[in-house]
């Protein structure tokens, strides 16, 4: 696979592909009180891996996680890629954050694994 200038770019790495897997705790403050805490697992997937895997998607038929971030990403940019969501619930126990960990665990996996395609693919180029 040959990438154009702007798709080499688009990696956002300098020597690869970049992406974020994150935990965010959000606090929701209504009125004059913290009305509730919530805890997400999102991240942003640069948009040459994105469009590359979705490209691909055949490949990843059998992994439902890459299948679902596929399917429910949003773009948010160049600068953003595409946003990713495990989701967020009240946090208001230790549970709560070893669910977010566990989810963050997943998406973690399933980036590094659509970062693989494309420097495979890109290796291919290379021969």
């Amino acid at each position: 696979m040959k990438l154009t200038k702007n798709e080499q770019e688009m990696l956002w790495g300098d020597t690869g592909p970049y992406s974020e897997v994150k935990i965010v705790v959000n606090t929701r403050i209504l009125d004059d009180e913290v009305s509730r805490v919530m805890i997400e697992v999102e991240g942003n997937i640069n948009p040459t891996t994105f469009k590359v895997v979705k490209k691909n998607k055949s490949k990843f038929i059998d992994d439902p996680v890459i299948t679902e971030l596929l399917s429910t990403a949003r773009y948010e940019g160049k600068s953003y890629g595409y946003h990713i969501s495990a989701g967020a619930e009240e946090y208001d126990d230790e549970i709560s954050l070893r669910n977010a960990k566990i989810k963050q665990v997943y998406m973690e996996k399933a980036v590094i694994k659509m970062h693989q395609f494309v420097i495979e693919q890109l290796r291919e180029e290379e021969k």
